[in-house]
């Protein structure tokens, strides 16, 4: 049988690396994979999220670009050294005899990696995950084989649902994942999370929260996964309001904590969005508040025009937060009946299958036969 090597590229942040890992595990599922690595950047997160999986790895030297002058100088001395580590990459996979296809997630490392692929001859298959574009997308997308977006956006691209990996997939009902973790599977649980990093403005909002209002979280139990910030002062302040409380840095199998979830609080990059998607959780999201072009707030649009999430302002301060998302997320709390619509409506959304869309055309794109998952949506 044949099989394609595969270059995922994308790295910084979860989000650009946990979509390849989803479609690597279809690759691999349909037996049409030879080998596969990720170009990713040489931040800690990326390292310690494949370490995890065991996936081989080449930590690029890529800067992401900025106007600030000092910034800008590592971006474009850092241009040649990714470019020339992605091809020396690539011409690895190609010794193998099989065809090759670099998947692109987008993000600073995907820039350099795609110009060694142009250079390589290796066709790109590129993911866009965020309603609006980022730059790297832009640029990669004419020079792409094949363009695929799991959002609502233009430019004649292919449109495929949300792309989620396996392990942020709940494994079974809310009760079986509470127990799991150790927790009372009778008593309802709600999910923080600002991503793999975390997010600094909502762990100081809880913070905020289980200062002035203890009493809004009697009853319920809670998962806060808080990047590296913050951690010991949630734990001591969920001790202190008498909530049980789960306090991490970072979670791998996010899957049980969104199983086991009957409401969410997090960001809105694509990926959140999409594993609150697949398993029907309420949210209510609070978009990365420094994003000029803010495409989070876009990101989660789908689920709030559904009924299936709320869409407030990160205002920063935790005061400013309390007043509002605070209050946003009180009133869900003592809700637990709207929470269920919320839940109802979010079954409208349909399936979570971008994953397996994708690696079909991964198949294609290297002339092999696709994985027969059905057409694909054009985005006018």
């Amino acid at each position: 049988m044949s099989r394609v090597n595969v270059a995922f590229a994308g790295g910084g942040t979860g989000g650009h690396i946990y979509p390849g890992i989803a479609v690597r595990e279809q690759l691999a599922a349909s037996g049409r994979l030879g080998r596969s690595l990720y170009l990713v950047s040489q931040r800690p997160i990326d390292a310690e999220i494949l370490r995890e999986q065991n996936l081989d790895a080449v930590a690029t030297p890529a800067k992401s670009p900025s106007l600030r002058p000092r910034a800008l100088l590592a971006f474009l001395s850092s241009w040649g050294k990714a470019v020339r580590a992605s091809r020396a990459a690539l011409r690895d996979l190609k010794a193998d005899g099989c065809p090759v296809v670099m998947v692109s997630t987008g993000g600073f490392v995907s820039a350099p990696a795609v110009q060694a692929a142009r250079v390589e001859r290796v066709p790109v298959v590129m993911l866009n995950l965020d309603a609006v574009p980022g730059r790297a997308n832009r640029w990669i997308a004419g020079r792409a084989a094949r363009v695929l977006t799991s959002a609502r956006v233009g430019n004649g691209w292919t449109r495929i649902p949300p792309i989620v990996r396996s392990a942020a997939l709940p494994p079974g009902d809310a009760a079986a994942c509470r127990r799991s973790l150790g927790l009372d599977p009778e008593l309802p649980v709600l999910l923080i999370t600002g991503a793999s990093l975390g997010a600094r403005s909502i762990n100081r909002l809880m913070l905020e929260l289980l200062a002035r209002m203890p009493g809004a979280f009697a009853g319920w139990q809670v998962l806060h996964q808080t990047g590296d910030s913050d951690g010991d002062a949630l734990t001591k302040a969920y001790a202190s309001a008498g909530v049980p409380a789960i306090v991490r840095p970072f979670v791998t199998s996010m899957g049980v904590w969104w199983g086991a979830a009957e409401i969410a609080l997090a960001r809105c990059g694509a990926g959140l969005v999409a594993e609150a998607w697949a398993s029907r959780t309420p949210a209510v999201f609070l978009p990365y508040p420094y994003h000029k072009d803010q495409h989070q707030r876009a990101n989660a649009m789908p689920l709030v025009e559904a009924g299936a999430a709320v869409l407030c302002e990160d205002r920063i301060e935790p005061a400013a937060n309390a007043e509002d998302a605070g209050r946003t997320l009180v009133s869900l709390l003592a809700d637990r009946a709207k929470a269920r619509k919320m839940r109802e409506a979010s079954l409208a959304l349909g399936p979570v299958d971008g994953a397996a869309r994708a690696a079909s055309a991964v198949l294609d794109v290297a002339g092999l036969s696709g994985l027969g998952t059905g057409g694909v949506d054009r985005v006018p």
